[in-house]
C-alpha cells in the first residue's frame, strides 16, 4: 500500500526515522547482491572463455551487457519507484535478480549467458535506485546522511572488491556457473527480511509515470551508448554506429523537450544545472569505469601471466577489499570534517598516484610494495565513489530521491561498461602491437592469435609442445605491456578529475 503526499512535506514518517538504521542495514543487505555481481565476473572471464569457447566479442558482451542495459533502465526504473513505492520495486527486483541468476549459472552456450545477464540488468535496475532513494528519504539530517552513505559506500566498494575473491574461491572447487548460483540464498534470506522491515505504508511522488517517456529515455540512452562503445571498439560497420548515435541523440532531445513542457515530468532535468550533482555523475562513471577496467586487467595478468588459480587472483586483490571496507564511513566522517570538496579532489589524486605507480611496478615480485599500493588504491577509490554519492544525494529534495539515486547508480554502470569497453579494446589493440610472434606459428593462424591473450593461449594448446610454450611466453610479454600503458593512462584520467573535482564542488558542502 502506498500513499501520495504533498512534495513540499520531505519529513519521513516518525515509525521509519525511529528504525532509521534497521532500514539501512536492510538496503545494504538487498544491494549487497547486486554489487558483488558487478565484479565477480571478471575473476571467472578465462574459465568461461575456455568451458563455453567463447569468442573475444562474445566476452566483452558477457560482461558488458548487463552495464549497457542498466545505463538505459534505472532512470526510468527510480522514476517508477518514486511513483509506486520503493519497498514494491525493491521487492520485485530482488525476484527478478534471483531467477535471471538460475539462468546465467547454467547457460550452455555464450548467448544464453549474454541473456542471462539481460534478465540480471533488469532486476538490478530496479535495486539500485531504491537502495539510494531509501536512504535520502529516511536520514534527513545531513551529517546522519553522510554516514548512512558512507557505510553505504562500504557495502559497495567491499563487495566489488569481494566479488573476484569469492569468484576465485567458487572456481577453485566448482564450475564457472557457481560465481551466479551463489546469488540464490542471499537473495532468499534477504527477501522476507526487507518485506518485514520496510513500511508498507510510505511516500510516494504524485503523477503517472508515463511508458511512452520510458520508453523514449531507454532507447535514447542504450542508442548513445552502443554508438560510444562499438565506434571506440571499431567492431561495427561505420553507418551502424552514425545510425545508433542518431536515433539515440533523437530520443533523447524529444524526451528532454517533454520533460521540459509538462506539469509532472517523469525526470526532471533540471537537476543536471546542480553542480554537485553533475560533478558526482562525472565522478561515479570515471571512477568506477577505472575500478572495473583494473581489476579486469589485473585479473587476467594473474591468471593468464602469473599463472595463478582463481582463488590465488582473488587473494591478491584482497588489500582492495580490506581498504575499501573502511573506506565509505571514513569518507563521511571526513566530509563532514574537512568538506566534501576536499575529500573528493584528494582521494582522486592519491587513487590516481597509486596507479601510476602500479603501472611501474612488477608483480611478479610485489614484495610490500604492491599490496600497499593497492590497499591505498582500495581506500581512495571507496573514499571518491562514497563522496559522488554524499554530493549528489545532499542536492536533491527527497521526493526526488529515487531518481537521484538513479541517476548515480547509472553513473557506475555508464562507467563500469564504458571502462570494460575502453580497458577490452584498448588491450586488444595494444596487445596485438605488442605480440611477437615466434617462428613455427602456421601464417594462417597468426591473425588469430593477435586478437587476445585469451586467443593466444586457445591457438597454443593447437600447437606443438615448443612452439605453443613460446607463444604463450610471447603472449604474456605482450600483455605486460599492455597492462603497464592501460594503469598509466587510468592514472591519468582519474587525476585529471582530481583537478575539475576541486574545481566544480568550490561553493558545494557536504549533505547540501
Amino acid at each position: 500500500m502506498t500513499v501520495s503526499v504533498d512534495p513540499n512535506n520531505v519529513t519521513p514518517p516518525s515509525p521509519l526515522r525511529a528504525r532509521r538504521w534497521f532500514t539501512l542495514i536492510a538496503v545494504m543487505l538487498a544491494f549487497t547482491p547486486v554489487v558483488i555481481d558487478m565484479t565477480i565476473l571478471h575473476i571467472a572471464v578465462p574459465s568461461l572463455t575456455l568451458a563455453l569457447r567463447a569468442s573475444t566479442t562474445q566476452v566483452l558482451w558477457i560482461i558488458d551487457i548487463y552495464s549497457l542495459l542498466m545505463a538505459g533502465l534505472l532512470v526510468p526504473m527510480g522514476t517508477l519507484a518514486d511513483r509506486i513505492g520503493h519497498r514494491k520495486m525493491l521487492l520485485t527486483g530482488l525476484f527478478v535478480f534471483g531467477v535471471a541468476s538460475l539462468v546465467a549459472a547454467f547457460s550452455v552456450t555464450p548467448w544464453m549467458l549474454i541473456a542471462g545477464r539481460v534478465l540480471l540488468a533488469f532486476g538490478a535496475s530496479m535495486i539500485l535506485p531504491c537502495v539510494l532513494g531509501i536512504i535520502r528519504r529516511t536520514f534527513e539530517d545531513p551529517g546522519e546522511r553522510a554516514m548512512a552513505l558512507g557505510l553505504w559506500g562500504t557495502v559497495g566498494a567491499a563487495g566489488a572488491a569481494v566479488g573476484p575473491l569469492v569468484g576465485g574461491a567458487l572456481l577453485e572447487h566448482l564450475w564457472w556457473g557457481s560465481v551466479f548460483l551463489i546469488n540464490i540464498p542471499v537473495v532468499l534470506v534477504i527477501m522476507p527480511i526487507i518485506a518485514f522491515i520496510l513500511p508498507k505504508k510510505e511516500m510516494v511522488s504524485p503523477g503517472k509515470w508515463q511508458i511512452s517517456q520510458a520508453l523514449l529515455l531507454i532507447v535514447g540512452l542504450i542508442g548513445l551508448v552502443y554508438a560510444v562503445k562499438t565506434g571506440f571498439g571499431g567492431k561495427e560497420p561505420f553507418v551502424i554506429v552514425v545510425l545508433a548515435l542518431l536515433i539515440g541523440a533523437t530520443a533523447l532531445t524529444i524526451f528532454v523537450r517533454s520533460q521540459l513542457s509538462v506539469s509532472q515530468p517523469m525526470l526532471d532535468v533540471t537537476l543536471f544545472s546542480r553542480p554537485a550533482i553533475v560533478t558526482g555523475v562525472a565522478m561515479a562513471i570515471v571512477t568506477s569505469g577505472a575500478l572495473a577496467g583494473v581489476e579486469l586487467t589485473i585479473a587476467q595478468e594473474m591468471q593468464f601471466v602469473l599463472d595463478k588459480s582463481p582463488l590465488q587472483a582473488g587473494l591478491f586483490m584482497l588489500p582492495i577489499m580490506i581498504a575499501a571496507a573502511v573506506g565509505g564511513p571514513f569518507a563521511g566522517f571526513l566530509s563532514n570534517r574537512l568538506g566534501l570538496r576536499t575529500v573528493a579532489s584528494a582521494s582522486l589524486l592519491v587513487a590516481s598516484l597509486c596507479l601510476l605507480g602500479l603501472a611501474r611496478m612488477d608483480f611478479h615480485d610485489p614484495g610490500f610494495i604492491v599490496p600497499a599500493c593497492l590497499m591505498l588504491l582500495g581506500l581512495s577509490l571507496s573514499i571518491g565513489l562514497t563522496a559522488s554519492s554524499i554530493a549528489i544525494m545532499g542536492a536533491v529534495e527527497a521526493e526526488k530521491a529515487g531518481a537521484a539515486g538513479s541517476l548515480e547508480a547509472t553513473g557506475y554502470e555508464l562507467g563500469a561498461g564504458l571502462g570494460i569497453t575502453f580497458f577490452g579494446v584498448a588491450l586488444s589493440a595494444i596487445y596485438m602491437g605488442a605480440l611477437v610472434l615466434p617462428a613455427g606459428v602456421p601464417t594462417e593462424l597468426a591473425d588469430a592469435a593477435r586478437h587476445s591473450i585469451g586467443d593466444t593461449y586457445v591457438l597454443a594448446g593447437k600447437l606443438p609442445g615448443s612452439v605453443a610454450a613460446a607463444l604463450v611466453t610471447a603472449g604474456k610479454s605482450a600483455f605486460s605491456q599492455a597492462h603497464a600503458v592501460l594503469l598509466t593512462a587510468a592514472g591519468t584520467t582519474i587525476g585529471l578529475l582530481s583537478a575539475a573535482v576541486f574545481l566544480a564542488l568550490k561553493n558545494v558542502k557536504a549533505g547540501h
